[in-house]
C-alpha cells in the first residue's frame, strides 16, 4: 500500500524548506515573494509525487471549507437535475465544491440533510424546500449562514429567494389555451402546499375567471409522472372530456402523455396539452409540447452570485433578497386551434 505524500516529501525532493513548499502549494507564493524557479521546482515535484492536498487539514487551520450545499426535492425530475448541473458549474468557477443532497420530498429527511451539511462546515446553502415547514431554514438564516431558496419559497418570511413568476406564467399558459378556442380545460397540479403550485393554480383560476369560466377543474397532488398518468386516466373517464389539459410540471406532462397514448388519443387532434417547465426533450416528442419555460440558468446564476456576494462581505450587492423572473411561453404543436361556429 502506497503512503500518502506529504509536504515534507516534496521539501526533501526539491531541497527547499517545508515552509517554502507549504506557501507555494497554498497559493501564497506572491505574498511571500517566492521566486519563479522555486515555484516551478515545487510544482513539478508535487506532480511527479502525485501530491494530493489535505483540504480537511487546511480547512481546520483557515476555518473555511470552500464548500456549498444544495438540497433538492428530487434528482429524478429533469428540472431539478438541471438546477444541480448549473449550480455545480457556477460553484466550480469560484473554486468551491458543491455537495448535492436529495430530500425525496420528505421534510424530515430535508432537516437531517441540513444538519449534516452544517456538520461539514459548509459556507453557504442553496435549498429548494420540499414542505411547508420553515423554522429550520429560518434558524440558519437568523444565524447569518449565507443561504438562498430556489424555485420554492415561503411568502411573508424575510428569507432570500430566486424563483419564477409562477402566477403570471400560469396566466400566460391558460390564456394561450383560451385564445386557441379552448374553454373546457383541466389543470393537473403538483404538491398543493408548495408556493409554485399555489401560484400556478391561482394564475390558472384568475385567467379562467376573467374569461367568464367559474369553478375551473383542478386535480392531482404531486409533481410526478405517476400523478400525471393516474389523473389523466381518471379524466378520460369523465362524461364530458376536456379539450385541453394544463400540467403544472413537465414530469406530470410525461405521465399525461403516457395515459393518452394507452387510450389511443392523439395530441393535439383529440386533446391539447400545455405544460409548465421546459426541457429539450419536449422538442423531440412525436408532437412537440407547448410549454412555459422557466429561466433556470438565470435563476441559478443569480442565486450563486448572491451567495458569493455574502461570502465576500459585499453587502451592498445583496440588498435585493427576493427575485422573481419572468418565464417564457414556447408555442409548439400540442395546442389545437378550435374554430367555433
Amino acid at each position: 500500500m502506497s503512503t500518502k505524500v506529504k509536504i515534507k516529501d516534496i521539501a526533501t525532493k526539491t531541497g527547499l524548506s517545508i515552509t517554502t513548499v507549504s506557501r507555494v502549494l497554498n497559493g501564497k507564493a506572491d505574498q511571500y515573494r517566492i521566486g519563479k524557479k522555486s515555484r516551478q521546482k515545487i510544482e513539478i515535484a508535487a506532480k511527479e509525487l502525485n501530491y494530493i492536498p489535505n483540504y480537511f487539514a487546511a480547512n481546520l487551520k483557515s476555518g473555511k471549507s470552500n464548500t456549498l450545499g444544495l438540497i433538492l426535492p428530487t434528482l429524478a425530475n429533469p428540472f431539478f437535475a438541471l438546477i444541480a448541473s448549473i449550480a455545480n458549474t457556477e460553484a466550480r468557477k469560484q473554486g468551491y465544491t458543491l455537495i448535492i443532497a436529495d430530500s425525496n420530498d420528505d421534510i424530515e429527511l430535508e432537516k437531517m440533510e441540513v444538519q449534516q451539511f452544517i456538520s461539514r462546515n459548509i459556507e453557504g446553502l442553496i435549498i429548494v424546500p420540499c414542505g411547508a415547514e420553515v423554522e429550520h431554514i429560518k434558524h440558519l438564516n437568523d444565524q447569518h449562514l449565507p443561504l438562498i431558496m430556489l424555485d420554492r419559497y415561503f411568502e411573508g418570511w424575510n428569507i432570500p429567494f430566486v424563483a419564477t413568476d409562477n402566477f403570471n406564467g400560469a396566466i400566460d399558459a391558460t390564456k394561450h389555451l383560451l385564445e386557441s378556442g379552448h374553454s373546457s380545460i383541466v389543470c393537473i397540479q403538483g404538491i398543493k402546499e408548495s408556493t409554485p403550485n399555489k401560484l400556478r393554480v391561482e394564475g390558472f383560476n384568475t385567467a379562467m375567471e376573467e374569461a367568464g369560466i367559474k369553478n375551473a377543474r383542478i386535480v392531482g397532488n404531486d409533481f410526478s409522472v405517476q400523478n400525471g398518468y393516474l389523473e389523466t386516466k381518471l379524466i378520460l373517464q369523465w362524461t364530458e372530456r376536456p379539450t385541453a389539459i394544463f400540467t403544472l410540471s413537465n414530469t406530470i406532462a410525461m405521465g399525461c402523455l403516457k395515459a393518452l397514448k394507452e387510450e389511443n388519443l392523439r395530441v393535439p387532434e383529440d386533446i391539447s396539452i400545455i405544460t409548465f417547465d421546459d426541457h429539450p426533450y419536449l422538442d423531440f416528442l412525436a408532437t412537440p409540447i407547448t410549454s412555459i419555460a422557466q429561466p433556470v440558468e438565470h435563476i441559478c446564476k443569480i442565486a450563486l452570485r448572491y451567495l458569493f456576494s455574502r461570502l465576500n462581505n459585499k453587502e451592498e450587492e445583496t440588498t435585493t433578497n427576493n427575485v422573481l423572473l419572468k418565464p417564457e411561453l414556447k408555442p409548439r404543436e400540442s395546442v389545437k386551434r378550435i374554430v367555433k361556429t
